[in-house]
């Protein structure tokens, strides 16, 4: 178990790290209670967000380019892939960062950790 233990540490640090920059937008409350991709309900004051590949679980710190607030946040449903969006995030998301009247603005997301596959 050790041996487990200390190997999936190595390899956890092994994992790249991911950064991008692009638009952000948010889910509205309209999906409140739904499944999302990883099976886990929708909750809209939830720190959680859709991206298009990273696994469910990688944890982001995703950062407002017009006024350099940032969040951090857990994927756990996906974005459509012809989506141009690089991430969605929950209302309180959202919220938090300042755009709810805007609905889509500049962000930079990098990953704090990636969760394995």
């Amino acid at each position: 178990m050790k041996i487990f233990i200390a190997l999936s540490a190595f390899v956890n640090t092994m994992l790249p790290s991911y950064e991008g920059t692009g638009k952000a937008t948010y889910y509205g409350q309209y999906w409140t209670g739904r499944l999302t991709a990883s099976g886990e309900k929708f909750h809209p004051d939830s720190l959680t967000c859709a991206h298009k590949t990273l696994t469910f679980g990688t944890i982001l710190n995703v950062t407002d380019l017009r006024n350099g607030k940032s969040i951090t946040v857990r994927v756990n449903d996906r974005l459509p892939k012809g989506s141009k969006t690089l991430v969605d995030l929950t209302y309180g998301s959202a919220k938090a960062l300042g755009f709810i009247e805007a609905g889509v603005i500049p962000v930079k997301v990098v990953s704090i950790n990636r969760a394995k596959q």
